[in-house]
């Protein structure tokens, strides 16, 4: 609050003469430009945290704002606050300046105007990511013990600001050099986290289904520029099945929309199997002529589960588990109904709805899919990691293929069913995943062999500001 106060202060020193106390005050702040002063203003107030401050400094500067109460508040539980890092123009009225994240390593560039007429209120104010990192801000490449006292007072801090709850692992040629669980998995039987409790993995799953589809490329059973009707040919839109491939599937860029919405939310717990998704959305048209553009498609991996039971004649679940989990060795990864109990099995912990953290177990699907929402560990996630690596679950050739961008995306490149990245220069191939009380990450990266997975039981971005603070510190590419 005194922050706030100095800037109350500070701020009218900016206003139009006739309004200024007699005498004015010198202070610093009159060498400063209004929309400077404003930019100083919201970060305080925002990085205040206190939401009944915050509200009070936009009744005052920045009325618009208080619709976007929510939003904002929201966006300092993400984010921890913000960093002034650099000015980048600026005028007497308008300035665009980048900030940091302080829970992360994200930047952000704030676009303020005020009005001109009354310097002390904002006209307009609009902040958006930055991606990737600026050059100007390099983030060093650390030594093994260097990064790991350093991820030991990050993770400290994060789970005293109630920021990270879960399991974090740090492989080297595969083998952990750094392992620890943190936090509850059950905050109302107060049990704790530990490496081998079961986390929701969100879209990770999404691994499990490309290279189940992989395998049967390798078998002969399956052809990736073959038209999704060849093994659905029942579906209900022929046209659809007809134009898209299996290759389009893999990499998002099918058209084949999303499963999230309205008609999931009212059939959530009727959505049993795969099939059930088919009859709920398969009517749909495409939603751009497939191969022309990126765009992720949870549905697409739903699809890609229905041609995996419908060839290998077994459900996605026992394929998965007799054919990706069993060679790999991973004895804790499953996709059981949500209502099944398991004494291993994490509470996941949302804010969706505003509030405290709160179970999100009225907003989970029946089971995991094709798609994601399934259960594992970091050390099966490892496994997992040590078998692709060692092609005990796709040839070479395949391998390669699966995690050698295909198609351009946002962040980096889609492979089969993994994404294909850089993280402050070094290139990784993984899967994140994230919903209500969720979020993981698993990137194997090629400077020396690392792994890492970090898995946690809130909303994102909780396991992956951790492992993208891991990830951007590893040793350069030699």
């Amino acid at each position: 609050m005194k922050t706030l106060l100095l800037c109350v202060l500070a701020s009218l020193a900016v206003l139009p003469a006739q309004h200024q106390p007699s005498p004015p005050a010198a202070t610093a702040a009159q060498a400063e430009t209004p929309a400077r002063q404003e930019l100083g203003c919201w970060l305080a107030a925002f990085d205040e945290s206190d939401r009944a401050a915050y509200r009070v400094f936009l009744e005052r500067d920045f009325p618009a704002g208080l619709a976007h109460v929510d939003r904002d508040t929201e966006l300092w539980e993400n984010t921890g606050g913000f960093d002034l890092k650099k000015i980048e123009t600026e005028s007497p009225t308008q300035i665009t300046a980048l900030v940091e994240e302080r829970a992360g390593d994200e930047f952000a560039r704030i676009t303020l105007q005020v009005d001109a007429a009354a310097p002390t209120r904002i006209a307009h104010f609009q902040i958006m990511p930055v991606y990737p990192r600026p050059a100007g801000f390099p983030l060093p490449h650390l030594r093994d013990a260097q990064r790991i006292a350093q991820v030991r007072t990050r993770l400290s801090d994060a789970v005293a600001e109630g920021r990270f709850s879960g399991a974090v692992l740090v492989a080297k040629d595969g083998k952990p050099i750094f392992a620890q669980a943190y936090g509850l998995a059950d905050r109302e039987r107060h049990i704790p986290n530990t490496l081998e409790t079961q986390f929701n993995i969100g879209s990770m799953n999404k691994m499990f289904t490309a290279v189940a589809i992989l395998q049967l490329v390798q078998a002969g059973k399956v052809e990736l520029d073959d038209p999704l009707v060849k093994y659905l040919p029942d579906y209900p839109n022929h046209e659809l099945a007809a134009t898209v491939t299996i290759r389009e599937l893999l990499t998002n860029s099918g058209g084949t929309g999303d499963i999230w919405g309205p008609e999931y939310d009212r059939h959530r717990l009727q959505l049993r199997m795969l099939a059930d998704y088919v009859r709920l959305y398969g009517d749909r048209s495409l939603r751009f002529l497939p191969g022309s553009r990126w765009e992720y498609s949870n549905y697409g991996f739903i699809l890609l589960g229905r041609v995996i039971e419908v060839v290998s004649g077994e459900s996605y679940y026992d394929y998965v588990r007799e054919w990706v989990c069993a060679p790999a060795g991973m004895r804790a990864t499953a996709s059981p109904p949500e209502e099944e109990p398991d004494p291993l099995r994490s509470v996941g912990y949302t804010r969706q709805g505003g509030g405290q953290w709160h179970s999100a177990a009225n907003m989970l699907s029946y089971r995991g899919t094709s798609a994601g929402g399934g259960l594992s560990t970091v050390g099966d996630l490892l496994r997992f990691a040590n078998a692709l690596e060692q092609h005990t679950l796709l040839n070479a050739q395949l391998t390669r293929m699966a995690t050698t961008g295909q198609e351009k995306n946002p962040f980096g490149y889609d492979g089969f069913g993994f994404g294909v990245q850089s993280f402050n220069g070094v290139p990784c191939f993984g899967h994140n995943g994230g919903g209500a009380g969720a979020n993981g990450d698993l990137e194997v990266c090629d400077n020396g062999g690392y792994a890492v997975i970090v898995l946690s039981n809130l909303d994102p971005p909780s396991a992956q500001q951790i492992s993208d603070f891991i990830l951007n510190r590893l040793p350069p590419q030699p």
